[in-house]
């Protein structure tokens, strides 16, 4: 199974963590399809942790809460299939998984052979509870050959938060998206913390095998399993476009049942969602700015696109405007080339072309401003 780009989905942990069920499957699934996430591109409804009865079968095999889940999981998934989308499930490389529920170590096989009969299309495969000692990459070659062998194709999410150097040994295990980071929970610290280690990553993530920079807060102001104190519109607004432009997983973690339509918006930006899913995932590069700022606060990315366009990201994660200046040579555009950009702001719609060979701008607060930028001829206009 290849994967060419950046998965699109949506996670049940951020919001529900222990409280999933049957009809909580059904509802969002409804949702995705009815208010257009399906169409946007996010096809994985994925639930996490919590849906396992507290010990294995009497076959050793992995048993559905019956409360939750009182049908079993094929049932759920057809469900879900029958919409237009694919459906994940949540198993763990230790002995349990981080609540406490039967883990997949050394049933790697078995589980797989189940999930796959059940119709799952997604594993989330968390890292709690593995033994001490014992070599991360093993755990996770394991369930990846496992998966590969099942007889279904199973998109396979290592969730190893970056611990133990995921990021170099996790594409020899299959792994088709991988966690780079701890878990991010709804608060502007969090965010702004997870955007200052990303950049380390950065390298190690390509086609068939995305750096995931966890799950998307966007939208949850403070509701639900990982609320700290939530977020504002702008600042939910630039975790989106940082994630997407930089080339992460989107995977919606807030209740879209009732989520706000400003936020729905946001998330549904097809402008922004069409960098995140553009063909070529080249790698993105920091190319900073000149000003007086917090650097690691206002970071600036430049990313080539597979149209020759540039996609070049401007973040506010600090609590000032912030008056930003871009020289172009830092994406190789010297004047001596004869070249400079023509920039849209995917936001706002306007356009300007740089004929100084720095592009300036203000960002407020909280904020962020996400270009996508032709490459044209150098043209002063006549002489006076």
């Amino acid at each position: 199974m290849v994967v060419k780009k950046p998965p699109m989905g949506w996670n049940s942990w951020n919001t529900f963590g222990y409280d999933i069920s049957e009809d909580l499957v059904r509802e969002i699934a409804d949702v995705m399809v009815r208010d257009g996430y399906r169409d946007a591109g996010y096809e994985y409804l994925v639930i996490d942790d919590c849906w396992q009865e507290p010990v294995r079968g009497a076959d050793g095999r992995l048993v559905p809460d019956r409360k939750k889940f009182p049908n079993g999981m094929k049932p759920v998934a057809d469900y879900v299939h029958s919409k237009g989308l694919k459906f994940g499930i949540y198993s763990c490389a230790g002995v349990l998984t981080c609540e406490g529920f039967p883990g997949s170590y050394e049933h790697e096989f078995t589980d797989a052979a189940a999930f796959a009969e059940w119709g799952v299309d997604f594993l989330k495969y968390d890292y709690c509870f593995h033994p001490s000692g014992f070599d991360p990459a093993t755990l996770y070659r394991r369930m990846g050959t496992a998966l590969a062998n099942c007889g279904r194709d199973i998109l396979f999410s290592a969730c190893s938060w970056g611990a133990d150097e995921t990021r170099k040994w996790v594409k020899s295990t299959g792994a088709h998206m991988w966690r780079a980071t701890g878990d991010l929970n709804d608060s502007v610290g969090g965010i702004r913390e997870h955007a200052k280690m990303i950049d380390r990553d950065l390298k190690y993530s390509a086609e068939g095998s995305y750096a995931d920079f966890d799950m998307l807060v966007v939208g949850m102001f403070g509701k639900g399993n990982v609320g700290v104190g939530g977020c504002d519109a702008e600042i939910y607004r630039s975790h989106f476009t940082f994630w997407a432009q930089l080339g992460s997983p989107l995977f919606i973690g807030a209740d879209i049942r009732s989520i706000a339509p400003e936020m729905r918006e946001v998330l549904l930006d097809r402008e922004v969602i069409a960098v995140n899913q553009d063909e070529c995932l080249w790698q993105p590069y920091e190319i900073g700015g000149a000003g007086w700022w917090n650097p690691s606060e206002c970071p600036v990315y430049c990313r080539l696109l597979s149209t020759g366009e540039l996609a070049i990201g401007i973040y506010n994660f600090g609590e000032h405007d912030q008056k930003l200046c871009t020289p172009l040579d830092r994406v190789g555009l010297s004047q001596g080339t004869g070249k400079t950009l023509v920039m849209r702001d995917l936001r706002t719609g306007e356009i300007e072309t740089v004929l100084t060979g720095v592009h300036k701008t203000t960002v407020p607060a909280h904020s962020c401003k996400l270009y996508r930028c032709r490459v044209v001829d150098l043209d002063y206009g006549p002489l006076p």
